[in-house]
């Protein structure tokens, strides 16, 4: 009787082990689609300033958009993830140095990476949030290539992004972003310009960088990193609805909200915030409040 018993055991045990292999061999197959899908995308040449004040503002864009979380202050890149499930995931080094850009990475190179989340061979790049960049006006998006282009070289090799079965799975399902190119309108047309002012208007264009977390309408929802806290609702319907101007900037300045919470900065960058100026914190602040 015991034998017959481990007999259909094992044959379970080995039914089930069969059936996550095919599982898994279907969701790396449509990982490995999305891939090596190829786009046909026409890239908008715009001028590249290298003047002092257009690189100071890129300076100023690369700080608050989070460039530096995944890239590095200086540009030289950073491992971001290294989890046996979810993957090695890491910045890439932005600079001209050894390990770096290539010397043909032209501008057209930085525009198509950074509008529509490709790379040379018109393929996807993985978790790059070109999504937000793409709805960058002309002047900021210059800026902040300026910015890059301008800093010295770093020889630091890339640690290659790979990812793992479980990061496999949450890509395809849709619960991780991982190929910005899917996400965005290629044929988009960005403004030139873009006015900056403590506005709604301004604040609504500055808040394309708090959708990858906060989701597109800043209603907040699941982490997007595995296991991480909810996302917290940012419209007027949650807390930031009962906070005043100056605790709202106090919040993004301190990570001290008026309810008494120390936000954690690795679940809320307000180190990041706290280099908005007052200007874009009032209009983010004034545009929130119309949500």
């Amino acid at each position: 009787m015991f034998s017959k018993v481990l007999k259909w055991a094992c044959r379970v045990l080995l039914g089930l082990v069969l059936i996550c292999a095919i599982t898994y061999g279907v969701f790396s197959f449509l990982f490995h689609r999305h891939l090596d899908k190829s786009y046909a995308v026409t890239v908008r040449d715009i001028p590249i300033p290298g003047d002092s004040a257009t690189i100071a503002a890129g300076k100023h864009l690369y700080e608050i958009r989070g460039c530096g979380e995944c890239h590095g202050a200086d540009l030289r890149g950073r491992l971001i993830v290294d989890d046996p499930g979810l993957g090695r995931i890491a910045g890439t080094n932005l600079t001209y140095g050894k390990g770096g850009l290539s010397a043909d990475f032209d501008n057209k190179a930085w525009l198509r990476a950074l509008r529509h989340g490709l790379n040379a061979e018109n393929k996807t790049l993985l978790l790059m949030p070109s999504q937000e960049f793409a709805r960058m006006d002309d002047r900021d998006i210059a800026a902040i290539i300026a910015f890059c282009k301008a800093q010295p070289e770093v020889d630091t090799p890339n640690i290659p992004t790979k990812m793992g079965p479980v990061g496999k799975v949450l890509a395809v399902l849709g619960k991780i972003d991982l190929f910005p190119a899917e996400l965005i309108d290629h044929a988009q047309q960005q403004p030139a310009m873009v006015v900056k002012a403590p506005t709604a208007d301004y604040g609504r264009y500055l808040s394309a960088s708090c959708t990858g977390c906060h989701k597109p309408g800043l209603t907040g929802g699941d982490n997007p990193v595995p296991g991480g806290p909810p996302v917290a609702n940012i419209t007027s319907t949650g807390h930031v609805g009962k906070w005043s101007k100056d605790e709202f900037i106090t919040a993004l300045r301190t990570g001290n909200t008026p309810e008494g919470k120390q936000l954690q900065a690795k679940d809320m960058p307000w180190t990041m915030t706290a280099r908005y100026t007052d200007e874009e914190l009032i209009a983010l602040y004034l545009y929130l409040k119309t949500l």
